[in-house]
């Protein structure tokens, strides 16, 4: 029997020239106690479906037009179409009978409300209970949520705990009202691969616990696999597939589905590029082609050896360290946090390294570091065999035209007031590199073209574009100086696994094109694998395993390694 029933449900936002039609007259439905998958890239509808299944589609700004059935079963008697009623008639649904898992847990919650409190709210709201036993029941949901510590979380704020921790307390909110259907819109992206499998585990558990059905938003179909039972393929606002999760995997029929589940990198496997979308569009003869023949015409990654050349960069006892939170209200002693500790390595000119690890290995700060972002307390960093370990900020401006960094957030790294014509375009005349304003223009130009993008997007400002659009304007603008290194921070991390693919696939090829070394930051294994020549695996602050990546994935060493091709697997 079905708990909810979407018959004909249409979204379209008026605009100009046209109206864009976000959700176009689907129909589905979710059995009692099922894990049904929703799968799409961004843009294809995927939550605008959801904001609608819980009327909150109708505090989204714009003029719209919603049509079709949101039918919720109580029982088997009564039936209610929520599309239907009243706004006040719908919040008693919400959090009681459907509650939802918001993408963005630093958006979702409220900075300034320590944690314990927003959970309260809910269990106060929900279950009509206040005080020492409304904390209690708070205690027992974060503990129901696997959080250690739940006196201390239920003290901190959204800032003080990490990704994963910030995600359980979103789902203990959603659980404050026992649901019978949680709608969880993608709620492990950008966490690490460790950290994803333990909020799926954990979400998996719940559900059994509290007999609840699942609506699963991702853009991955390998993380839908893990979790759900069905699986409806969105793209457009239309659903163009469905079906038993192991019967798409096996045999999936629409060019669009192959093509997701080709763009997503795999362990096993190093082909010399990824598969893109375009790649299974129909020809002339309306013949779409099988993964096989589109992989075959790849082909292999050729053997990587190291270049017989001196090295670009040489790293030798590097070392970070931060002051932590001080022990004890009337203290003042801090404790010291290496976050990079001892860390020796080479980088040979052309190589691409990727560094991998959980969150907290000291990834990111020895990437910083290796720019001149962070100071050093030990070790040398010599680049094109000039010492650079010890140069002071005025210095650094020429050093720093051959080492450029991508940042993990492209939204957070590019001026929001500040078009990306003009964005990318001052760099050259920091460095003056271009003298004549209108040769700086032409030359932007060249390099939005050289990844994707076209001229008339030069006056564009950054709210204008998509992640990955987004993510492909900061590497342009880091490839502006045509610098000999470059270091991405987790650059695809976020980002749809097609979209993933292509910058993936963009990387290399500028990297071909242009000749530049690079560090490539990542928590995802199979990401690194697919893109690096050789893998550092980081925990705790060091380099606990090093090698090349075919190596290190078929024979991994250190137990960090093994579980983070554990979590990559699933």
């Amino acid at each position: 029997m079905s708990l909810l029933d979407v018959r004909n449900l249409e979204v379209i936002f008026e605009g100009t020239p046209r109206p864009t039609i976000a959700v176009a007259g689907i129909s589905f439905t979710i059995g009692r106690g099922e894990r049904l998958g929703l799968v799409g890239e961004s843009g294809s509808g995927k939550s605008i479906t959801a904001l609608s299944i819980m009327r909150l589609i109708d505090f989204e700004p714009g003029e719209k037009t919603i049509r079709g059935s949101v039918i919720y079963q109580e029982n088997d008697q009564l039936a209610i179409d929520l599309m239907a009623i009243e706004q006040a008639a719908v919040r008693p649904f919400r959090g009681k009978k459907m509650a939802m898992i918001f993408q963005e847990p630093m958006q979702a919650l409220n900075p300034v409300l320590r944690c314990g409190k927003q959970v309260e709210e809910a269990v106060c709201l929900h279950q009509g209970i206040s005080g020492p036993e409304a904390r209690k029941a708070v205690l027992d949901l974060l503990v129901q949520v696997q959080l250690t510590d739940p006196e201390r979380i239920y003290q901190s704020y959204p800032f003080q705990l990490s990704g994963g921790q910030k995600q359980r307390i979103l789902i203990a909110i959603a659980l404050a009202g026992k649901p019978e259907l949680l709608i969880a819109d993608e709620p492990t992206t950008a966490l690490d691969v460790h950290v994803q499998k333990g909020i799926l585990e954990l979400l998996e558990s719940l559900r059994q616990q509290y007999n609840m059905s699942l609506l699963f938003i991702s853009h991955d179909l390998g993380v839908i696999a893990s979790i759900c039972d069905r699986v409806l393929v969105m793209k457009d606002g239309h659903i163009v597939e469905s079906g038993l999760v192991k019967t798409i995997f096996e045999s999936p029929q629409h060019p669009y589905t192959r093509g997701l589940l080709a763009c997503r990198p795999r362990l096993g496997t190093k082909p010399n590029r990824l598969p893109e979308l375009k790649d299974f569009a129909p020809d002339k003869t309306g013949h779409t082609p099988e993964l096989k023949s589109v992989l075959d015409r790849i082909g292999a990654a050729p053997a990587y050896a190291i270049p017989d050349q001196q090295p670009i960069l040489e790293v030798e006892g590097l070392a970070v360290y931060f002051s932590g939170p001080r022990i004890g209200l009337f203290s003042r002693k801090r404790p010291l946090i290496k976050a990079v500790d001892e860390v020796n390595f080479q980088i040979f000119p052309g190589e691409t390294i990727g560094l991998v690890g959980a969150s907290g290995s000291g990834k990111t700060t020895l990437g910083r570091s290796l720019v001149g972002l962070l100071p050093l307390q030990k070790g040398r960093i010599r680049f094109r065999g000039k010492d650079i370990s010890g140069l002071e900020k005025s210095e650094w401006q020429e050093i720093r035209r051959d080492l450029q960094m991508v940042f993990q957030d492209p939204y957070a790294s590019l001026n929001p007031r500040k078009s990306i014509g003009e964005a990318i375009r001052e760099p050259l005349e920091v460095h003056g590199i271009i003298k004549d304003r209108k040769a700086q223009q032409g030359r932007v130009v060249e390099l939005l073209e050289w990844v994707g993008l076209e001229a008339g997007h030069y006056h564009r400002y950054p709210h204008a574009f998509s992640g990955g659009q987004r993510q492909r304007i900061c590497i342009a603008r880091a490839l502006a100086l045509e610098p000999d290194f470059l270091i991405c921070d987790e650059s695809v991390s976020a980002l749809d696994v097609s979209i993933q693919a292509q910058v993936l696939n963009l990387l290399k090829d500028l990297q071909e094109r242009l000749g530049f070394s690079c560090v490539f930051i990542s928590h995802d294994l199979a990401v690194v694998n697919f893109i690096a020549d050789r893998v550092f695996v980081m925990d705790a602050g060091r380099i606990v395993e090093q090698g090349f990546a075919t190596e290190i994935y078929r024979h991994p060493k250190s137990g960090i390694t093994k579980r983070l091709i554990e979590a990559s697997l699933f």
